[in-house]
């Protein structure tokens, strides 16, 4: 069964890896290659986790890239279903 409300992976990322290691946003972000200004934006939920972050977090030993992308992935889905769903008719065959 799917999570009502999937956190965003950025809060993972911020509360259970970065705070567990220590690390700051900008030894964080050094060491996965990437701006600090980037980094942030996903710790704060303003950005997504996208595939290319997922394999630096995987190479840095912090997960896999699949979990983070699973994780990203639920959270969108679950903000597109309380968004409500758009009007659409079934895909039937062309008569």
């Amino acid at each position: 069964m799917a999570m009502a409300n999937p956190v965003h992976p950025g809060m993972i990322i911020r509360e259970d890896v970065l705070a567990e290691l220590g690390l700051s946003v900008g030894e964080a972000a050094s060491r996965l290659g990437i701006s600090r200004v980037t980094l942030s934006r996903v710790l704060h939920e303003h950005a997504r986790v996208t595939p290319n972050l997922a394999v630096r977090l995987e190479e840095a030993g912090a997960g896999t890239a699949r979990a983070w992308l699973a994780m990203q992935l639920a959270h969108d889905l679950a903000a597109e279903r309380a968004a409500g769903v758009p009007h659409v008719r079934k895909l039937t065959a062309a008569a």
